[in-house]
């Protein structure tokens, strides 16, 4: 991708900072309409499949046969709270804890999991992809929870279908009110149980369950440059089909293509600058990550990608005259209403039969049950809001054979065989924007390179344990009453940010005494500075956020184009 040099210049049209999931999209976006746009991330380049040097691995050719070891951990504290970001096929995605410290208020968790690199996060994130519903956009105002929307579900719909056909999202169509179809490829298979499981809740239950829409390319590859997936599951180690939709695979080679992109890589975003005589920004500083030294860059419009936590510490940090407290920050939300969907908690259950059945590949994605909770017409539950299950099944491999105490050959020949089916079943439950999660810079204990740290006060509250009561209870009850056996639960804890959804430090509203972006994804007092990352986010749903993230960002690089060939930016 063309590098910003010595030669390149220091004013363009806009400014990126971040290249993940939504900085990806705003690139390939505004320069596909004309801007010359420098697109900055704090971390390493990375170039598509040739740094993807573990993706062809087998686990034997890794270190430790795949296995963290104990010394390699002390760099990795929190990152590991995961229990998988960490292990050697992937590790390099993920920032040493050791080298990027953060701090969380007594009492309180935040898991901030973090890769810092070109692509960010797109490399490694999970790729489920579903729509947002009306009655996500409606429940703030509807729940007297925090503050309305300043959008509802009709506003983001057609942005839902651009990014949908450019990203390539695979799915089946299911006609839910509470989980909107969308531009979908063709759907990838659920296996003998997951149709049993599917058959016996529509039976007894009446609930949906559907394949996991994700953003995966099937079929035939209708993309330039992007191939079908091969069902190798290694997809955190990065894509070298691209056939998994990430920035480095798709947007920002679309961006490139256009001539108008300038990468800078290792640029620390510092601040937004704010010039008191327009009432506008008129750039970003940066600290270079490997010199340490400070640059200025000058647009006419700036977007921030830097994810929720990211790009808010950057408008904190971002202090004048007029904003002392932060850019954008009037009215004292900046920072605050921390969500995420909270998870690790389920059931799993043993099938008898289909014992001569099998599947083929290592699918990289599984079946989806949506919110059936508290929809409209619905008896009230002891909590409000919702969540889905993500899960599937399979056959048990060697690994039963652990527990065995058994030697000899026969035992050897029969634990080459497939084992017994067993499905498994994960909770993913929507979060409250509650003000006092929080975060804070500390100007006491500064990085490497001379910014303030993050502290975090973070946890969940009444609402979500009641809900967590309800996920494990429901999961068993589906189980067994379907027929599945030896139904066990689990609830393996949960943090604040576990989930890797982190989302709402900088959140839209209809004020600006309430919140700090405008339905634009302005920032309301600074209207040529966007937000389209998880920090705009107003409420959390239960669903994934990303697609709704890259619908967010095409919608106002649409408005900001727009308004600045109007000269009103």
């Amino acid at each position: 991708m063309p590098l910003f040099n010595e030669k390149s210049p220091t004013d363009y049209d806009a400014i990126v900072v971040g290249t993940g999931i939504s900085g990806g999209w705003a690139a390939k976006e505004l320069c596909e309409k004309g801007l010359k746009t420098l697109v900055l991330d704090r971390g390493r380049n990375v170039k598509h499949v040739a740094d993807y040097h573990t993706a062809n691995l087998d686990s034997w050719e890794l270190p430790n046969h795949n296995r963290k070891s104990i010394e390699h951990l002390k760099d990795y504290p929190k990152q590991d709270r995961t229990g998988y970001t960490t292990r050697p096929e992937h590790v390099h995605w993920f920032v040493k804890d050791s080298e990027h410290p953060y701090d969380e208020e007594p009492n309180t968790r935040f898991d901030w999991i973090r890769g810092y690199q070109v692509g960010g996060r797109s490399i490694v994130w999970g790729r489920q992809s579903y729509r947002w519903s009306e009655q996500d956009f409606e429940a703030n105002a509807k729940d007297g929870i925090a503050i309305d929307w300043p959008i509802r579900y009709k506003d983001l719909a057609p942005w839902y279908s651009h990014v949908e056909k450019f990203a390539g999202i695979s799915g089946q169509k299911e006609g839910l009110s509470q989980l909107p179809d969308g531009e979908f490829l063709p759907p990838m298979d659920l296996n003998c149980v997951e149709k049993e499981f599917k058959k016996g809740l529509k039976d007894k239950f009446n609930r949906a369950l559907t394949i996991g829409r994700t953003a995966h390319i099937t079929g035939k590859s209708p993309f330039k440059n992007r191939g079908t997936c091969q069902s190798r599951n290694r997809c955190m180690r990065g894509c070298p089909y691209g056939a998994y939709f990430s920035s480095l695979a798709s947007t920002l080679p679309a961006a490139e293509a256009t001539g108008n992109m300038t990468l800078r890589p290792n640029s620390i975003g510092a601040e937004v600058i704010y010039d008191e005589a327009t009432g506008k920004a008129k750039g970003v500083r940066i600290v270079d990550q490997e010199t340490k030294e400070s640059y200025e860059f000058t647009s006419k419009i700036v977007f921030l990608n830097a994810s929720a936590i990211g790009s808010t510490s950057i408008l904190m940090q971002s202090k004048s005259n007029r904003f002392p407290n932060g850019m954008g920050n009037d009215s004292g939300e900046l920072g605050h209403n921390i969500m995420d969907h909270h998870f690790q908690i389920g059931a799993s259950g043993d099938w008898d039969g289909f014992n001569d059945k099998y599947y083929k590949g290592r699918r990289p994605n599984g079946f989806y049950i949506p919110r059936f909770r508290n929809l409209p017409g619905q008896k009230k539950s002891d909590f409000i809001r919702g969540y889905g299950y993500q899960g599937g099944a399979s056959r048990e491999n060697w690994w039963r054979g652990i527990k065995e105490m058994n030697v000899g050959g026969a035992f050897k020949d029969e634990m080459m065989k497939p084992g017994q089916w067993r499905l498994g079943m994960n909770a993913f439950g929507e979060m409250l924007p509650y003000h006092d999660n929080k975060m804070t810079l500390n100007y006491d204990k500064l990085d490497a390179w001379g910014l303030p740290t993050v502290k975090f006060a973070t946890t969940i509250r009444e609402n979500e344990e009641n809900m967590r009561k309800d996920m494990k209870r429901s999961a068993v009850e589906m189980l067994e009453s379907v027929g599945f056996k030896n139904v066990t639960s689990f609830d393996r804890g949960y943090g604040v940010g576990l989930g890797i959804h982190e989302m709402g430090t900088a959140r839209m509203g209809h004020d600006p005494k309430t919140s700090v972006l405008n339905k634009w994804n302005q920032v309301h007092t600074v209207p040529n500075v966007f937000v389209t990352d998880g920090a705009c986010m107003t409420s959390a749903s239960c669903v994934n956020p990303s697609l709704t993230y890259m619908a967010l960002t095409a919608r106002a690089v649409d408005h900001a184009v727009k308004e600045l060939n109007k000269q009103n930016l």
